[in-house]
């Protein structure tokens, strides 16, 4: 038996009773007093001792986990496609063979402790349990709105304070030379102008893809990126945001010569409008790039890298050379600076050196002590 008074939403200021009798569990919401719920809590327990009190269990069949799961999944959301295709993917992997037959009522606190203590067993990254948690979050608040289940059990399980570990693995400015170089040796340099936009943009491979010659700007040397492909369907980029990204002059003559190829291919009839398009014309293939590339590597004698590692390798080479870590994150289409910070603030050269010397250039600083006498230390 048990009665507890506490928030139902922590730091709303509305406090329920709940009651746990049997096997049997209810609630009811008292106000915002908390010395009245307890005094209505007290009572509660007096009359269930004294048996004064019948608690009867709701003849109503309340759905599984993933019964529920499915639902919610179903609700009309402006989640992006990609994402609900994560969510399925997280709970169908990860969630169901562990307590997808289980009713939502039956699920507690501990139930979802020991869930993510074996998903983590599994070599499941502390990143990934933190995105597997946010569907399950969303199923059961939706579940305690519904009256269903009188409170989200997972909404306060933390994970450990662990600093995420980035997986990256970038080129050096020297290593991504020789890769374009083998990359305009093979297949008649077919795929070279994609891996140069990739290595001078740090664009990401979707909105790589999607890239139309319409978002080019030859004139002033820009990308407009406001898109990008994934499984066959265009949709917003990953943040929902649109970026202009800076071309070099050596990726906007690239870029210029791959138009007039295609121009010529076509004879300007029917010229597909993708800028990587595939030798049919269509969307550039994910496959056959990444299995061109990985030739292109081990032709050079470089190591393995995914073909996100090109982004890695603009931007870690651009602040090695001391770049403007803002615009660096600008230009990665990065929500907030300090995302990039977190990635990449291994490679940030001696912590902004440079900028710290700008102090000693004040006209005015004494630029040593006066007579040049030593200063005692004491």
């Amino acid at each position: 038996m048990g009665v507890k008074i506490r928030e139902k939403l922590k730091g709303s200021g509305l406090y329920w009773v709940f009651i746990n009798h049997n096997g049997i569990r209810k609630s009811k919401k008292i106000g915002n007093d908390k010395k009245v719920a307890l005094e209505v809590a007290e009572k509660i327990k007096a009359k269930l001792v004294l048996n004064e009190l019948r608690v009867e269990k709701i003849n109503k069949k309340c759905p599984t986990f993933k019964e529920y799961a499915e639902m919610w999944l179903s609700l009309p959301n402006d989640r992006k496609e990609s994402t609900q295709a994560n969510y399925e993917q997280f709970l169908k992997n990860h969630i169901y063979p562990h307590i997808g037959k289980m009713r939502l009522d039956q699920l507690c606190r501990k139930d979802f402790k020991l869930l993510f203590d074996k998903i983590s067993s599994n070599g499941v990254s502390l990143s990934s349990c933190k995105s597997i948690k946010i569907p399950i979050n969303g199923i059961l608040g939706h579940a305690v709105d519904s009256e269903l289940i009188d409170v989200n059990h997972l909404k306060n399980i933390k994970f450990g304070k662990t600093k995420l570990k980035y997986n990256i693995n970038p080129l050096t400015e020297n290593e991504a030379l020789i890769l374009l170089s083998k990359a305009l040796e093979y297949n008649d340099g077919f795929y070279y102008p994609a891996i140069l936009c990739l290595l001078r943009t740090g664009l990401r491979i979707g909105e790589l893809q999607a890239l139309t010659w319409a978002d080019i700007d030859f004139e002033n040397r820009l990308i407009d990126i406001n898109k990008t492909w994934w499984r066959g369907v265009i949709s917003t980029t990953k943040n929902k945001k649109t970026r202009k990204v800076d071309m070099s002059k050596q990726l906007a003559k690239t870029l210029r010569d791959l138009k007039q190829r295609q121009w010529k291919k076509y004879a300007g009839e029917d010229v597909p409008p993708w800028v990587f398009a595939s030798k049919y014309g269509r969307v550039l293939c994910l496959h056959l790039f990444r299995k061109a590339l990985n030739e292109y590597l081990e032709a050079a004698g470089l190591r393995h890298i995914r073909i996100h590692d090109l982004r890695h390798s603009y931007a870690t080479i651009r602040l090695l050379k001391g770049h403007n870590i803002g615009d660096v994150s600008y230009q990665l289409g990065h929500a907030d600076i300090s995302t990039t910070f977190t990635i990449y603030t291994h490679w940030i050269p001696g912590k902004f050196k440079s900028e710290v010397d700008e102090l000693d250039m004040h006209p005015n600083a004494p630029q040593a002590h006066p007579e040049g006498k030593e200063i005692a230390m004491k």
